[in-house]
């Protein structure tokens, strides 16, 4: 059935009628009219059944109502509590989260696609240990003095410690380990000591395997105070040096250096294992199959936890906005993704984007990324499509996609600020593939500032989410508002686009223009970028 235009505006008729009908004249502005319309305490059961409402940007937030988001994310609770309470990549609780989003779809009437793909499923089992064991024996302290480098081997080794390289002091450029030449006359069945810096940690740890290393130990490069400590980072799902890497503090690791004949043990305990998991993809049969709008979220949990705002908030949140285009009319194509094993490093949406052809890619007209909307001390944020707070903007399009969720929050008179384009979720790939791309985000580990706290509440000097990654991030570990608004923010846009991606087009048109060799899909990024960070860890 095509919804006609006299339809649409007797829809759009209705609904400013029934916003305004809650106001009394002169008492409330229109964020506050919005806000009640968009967010009531109760809706109609027959309100959002029949595609008028759900059709609009401004009739489609009212249908994304928490309390259903919140249902979503009760199951995806359940299915952990039953699954060794988590629902991690490649363990059978994250095959229990595939199954109720693809049953719940095909429910509504959706085709569903299971897209399988191979990734290395890495889990540790147990702390791991770093000793010094001549001249004189240490016991360094797990998680205090040394961590592991996720996706490393598994491994209990013994030998000399070989320093690879180093450059200490403050304002060292190390590049420790990045050239196999480093390891000219490396004596093999060592442990090599390698600073950071430069390339990345699965680059150094394997030219050290294939110098014959037994083990590695990656130590901070100690050039700034903010490069002394341990942090969370990766080898990368590609490693394949086949020897066990773990990472140190500066401070040792420069002590280290100094020692004459000094033997380390280094023991990973963990599983990595070549496996296979999958993405979840769902597409509306209405709307211009050339044209797809494209929203997505990350369905897997990290072993530690249930994962339940990161990212069951975005995944549920998204699951819910399908349910309820299932009854829209989109002009464009509208394609939702559950992404499997962005935990791992944005495996599955990487897998997704390098699997298409050229012509697939082109077809995509915006991507926009939903992780982590429910943070308990919840910002609202908004990827910095256009570069004005961070320097390093979009793909074309993606500036336009920005300014698109920045109208919604000044709809509502309610506050929002950029977000940094770090890598850090399944936008990644997209962005380095030339395709638009924007989205929200609620926070994580960082702490509130002040001025953060005086503009969304919450409090200050404390995380945005206390249980980022750990087994707190449970059914209590989501802000019912913040799930409210950002969940609406998302019906919102996506309306918006799959009705007309005009601003998307002209910002392309314009970027054609100003690059007239350059086609308008495979037109390049003519930024300089460099990538830190892959999914939430550090790969350099």
């Amino acid at each position: 059935m095509k919804i006609s235009t006299a339809s649409r505006t007797m829809a759009l008729g209705s609904l400013f009628f029934a916003i305004t009908a809650h106001a009394s004249p002169g008492q409330k502005s229109t964020g506050d009219l919005l806000n009640d319309f968009w967010s009531p305490d109760r809706i109609s059961p027959f309100e959002c059944r029949f595609g008028i409402l759900n059709s609009t940007p401004f009739g489609l937030p009212r249908c994304m109502q928490a309390s259903n988001i919140q249902y979503h994310l009760d199951r995806l609770y359940g299915i952990a509590e039953a699954n060794d309470g988590n629902r991690a990549a490649g363990l059978p609780g994250y095959q229990a989260t595939v199954d109720y989003v693809k049953t719940t779809l095909e429910s509504a009437g959706y085709d569903v696609t299971i897209q399988q793909f191979p990734f290395n499923a890495f889990y540790p089992t147990g702390d791991g240990i770093l000793q010094a064991t001549a001249p004189t024996p240490t016991d360094y302290v797990w998680e205090e003095d040394f961590t592991y480098l996720s996706q490393t081997e598994p491994g209990d080794v013994t030998g000399m410690a070989v320093a690879v390289d180093v450059q200490l002091g403050p304002d060292n450029t190390s590049t420790s380990g990045c050239e196999p030449e480093d390891f000219t006359d490396f004596p093999a069945g060592s442990v090599a000591v390698i600073q950071r810096g430069a390339c990345a940690f699965g680059q150094k740890a394997t030219n050290a395997a294939n110098a014959g290393a037994a083990g590695v130990v990656i130590f901070n490069q100690g050039n700034t105070e903010d490069r002394k400590g341990l942090i969370n980072a990766t080898l990368g799902d590609d490693y394949a040096g086949g020897v066990p890497v773990v990472f140190t503090t500066y401070d040792i690791g420069a002590g280290w250096v100094e020692q004459q004949d000094l033997q380390l043990r280094v023991v990973t305990n963990v599983v990595r294992e070549q496996t296979e998991t999958s993405n979840v993809i769902a597409e509306t049969n209405r709307g211009n199959p050339d044209n797809v709008v494209m929203t997505g979220a990350h369905l897997d949990s990290v072993f530690e936890g249930a994962g339940i705002n990161d990212n069951g908030s975005g995944s549920a949140a998204l699951l819910e906005l399908a349910l309820q285009m299932k009854r829209a009319h989109p002009r464009n194509q509208v394609r939702f993704a559950w992404w499997g094993a962005e935990e791992a490093g944005l495996v599955g949406s990487t897998f997704y984007v390098n699997s298409l052809s050229q012509e697939e890619k082109d077809k995509i007209k915006v991507y926009l990324n939903y992780d982590m909307i429910g943070s308990p001390n919840f910002g609202n944020f908004i990827y910095d499509g256009d570069g004005s707070d961070f320097d390093l903007a979009g793909p074309p399009g993606s500036a336009a996609t920005e300014a698109l969720f920045e109208k919604y929050f000044n709809l509502r008179e309610i506050a929002s600020e950029g977000t940094q384009i770090s890598f850090r979720s399944d936008y990644a790939q997209f962005f380095e593939d030339g395709i638009a791309f924007g989205g929200l985000f609620t926070g994580a580990e960082v702490l509130k500032t002040e001025e953060q706290a005086a503009k969304f509440g919450g409090e200050a000097g404390v995380a945005f989410d206390p249980c980022y990654h750990s087994a707190c991030d449970d059914i209590t570990n989501v802000d019912e508002l913040a799930l409210e608004i950002n969940g609406d923010a998302a019906a919102f846009v996506t309306s918006w686009l799959s009705l007309s991606t005009r601003v998307i087009d002209e910002e392309i048109a314009a970027a054609e223009e100003a690059e007239p060799a350059a086609g308008a899909r495979t037109l390049q990024v003519e930024q300089k970028h460099d990538i830190t960070h892959w999914g939430d860890k550090w790969i350099k």
